[in-house]
């Protein structure tokens, strides 16, 4: 018997991911991965969540800490965020913000809120697989966003209702993203805002890796120029979606949306129906370890990961063809190469594997499974020393297959 013809039919875009996958190579000491695009676990703050989690259990701590609690998320945490956002540009209070588990969660409630089947989701391209992943449950059509402003807007308006919808909302990284690197410059970001309001969408602006700033002057957050321009985040249109797992530590599962309180108050709905809250005792240790190290513990992590940035870039230069393109990001943890056209990455990596490294193939990245020519690289994982042996061994697999 088997009960998968019972299965919903969104269930047919569900799609594994291939990150997720080569995360297990990860545990073989003798490949070098480039592949995972996760912090480097030697640059925790272990022994600061070592002491709150201590804190959090004590006799009279644990009756909040291991208790039920608010969907809205653990107040002193969202205060915390609250001046961590005003200090980033964004005035708002703690009922603007809701703490989910993690920044992934919050894709799946804002593509569950807003997409009915045959809607259209403007995307980058490419753009951050786990969006794709958690949209395409609700069925959505895709197209592209374009912060060059190239194309008119009553096009993409016209074809998404020929389509069956309309526009609900442009999902981007403003900052360092994940695949490319890539940062929007200031211009760019209003003309997002523009483009949003002359469609009538949301914006959604993942922010995950905003504090991973390694060179070069850093730029408002697109939700913060349009306070800027409005006066208040209650008549803003842009969702700010922020995380911990790139600062302090991912498994900890917490992150937070910052929103208008209509926007809200209708994610606390659906998390209230989704698991009530995120986990109490998570909360209160990075409420704690926020509080006490966090300016501190970035200000490591970009010394450690700006030179490991440096040293991926600079072995690029030495090692790869004149043929191949990538990215020069100021942040982040992401390298995007450009192959030759009649290049493919899924096909490269066999090859690479065989020669003990690994990346992410970049096909999996777009929304159409277009530009197979292109992969990512993570550098935050890898010293300065396997960095270079890792792209001297890419670079021969390459040279090999062109």
């Amino acid at each position: 018997m088997s009960l998968q013809p019972l299965f919903a039919r969104r269930t047919r875009r569900m799609k594994a991911s291939e990150i997720r996958e080569l995360l297990k190579l990860l545990g073989q000491p003798d490949i070098i991965s480039f592949a995972g695009g996760i912090p480097d676990p030697a640059h925790f703050p272990r022994a600061a969540f070592a002491q709150a989690m201590a804190r959090a259990t004590e006799a009279q701590a644990a009756g909040v800490a291991l208790q039920y609690s608010t969907s809205e998320g653990y107040t002193p945490l969202r205060d915390w965020i609250a001046d961590y956002m005003a200090r980033h540009g964004v005035p708002c209070t703690r009922d603007n913000i809701l703490i989910t588990a993690g920044s992934q969660q919050a894709l799946d409630y804002l593509g569950k809120i807003f997409l009915d089947p045959g809607d259209t989701a403007l995307v980058t391209w490419p753009t951050y697989m786990g969006a794709l992943g958690a949209f395409n449950a609700y069925e959505p059509r895709y197209d592209r966003i374009d912060p060059q402003a190239n194309r008119p807007v009553e096009e993409i308006a016209a074809e998404a209702e020929a389509a069956g919808g309309r526009v609900k909302f442009a999902y981007l990284s403003s900052d360092f993203a994940n695949p490319t690197g890539v940062t929007l410059t200031e211009d760019q970001r209003r003309s997002v805002i523009a483009r949003a309001e002359a469609l009538g969408c949301a914006v959604i602006e993942d922010a995950a890796y905003q504090e991973l700033r390694y060179r070069g002057e850093a730029v408002k957050p697109i939700l913060a120029l349009e306070i800027g321009a409005k006066g208040t985040i209650e008549d803003c249109r842009t969702i700010y979606l922020g995380s911990f797992s790139k600062t302090l530590a991912p498994g900890l599962r917490v992150g937070w949306v910052v929103a208008a309180k209509p926007v809200i108050s209708q994610l606390v709905l659906t998390k209230q129906a989704a698991d009530l809250q995120t986990a109490t005792i998570n909360q209160i240790a990075v409420a704690e370890v926020a509080r006490e190290v966090f300016d501190s513990h970035v200000a490591e992590l970009r010394e450690v990961y700006g030179a490991r940035l440096n040293a991926m870039l600079a072995a690029l230069e030495r090692h790869m063809p004149p043929e191949i393109d990538w990215t020069r990001p100021d942040g982040g943890m992401f390298v995007w190469l450009t192959l030759p056209a009649e290049m493919d990455g899924a096909e490269l990596l066999k090859r690479a594997l065989e020669a003990k490294v690994a990346f992410v193939p970049g096909g999996a990245f777009y929304a159409d499974g277009s530009r197979a020519n292109t992969l990512r690289l993570n550098f935050s994982m890898s010293g300065p020393g396997r960095i270079e042996e890792g792209v001297a061994r890419l670079g021969q697999v390459i040279r090999a297959a062109m």
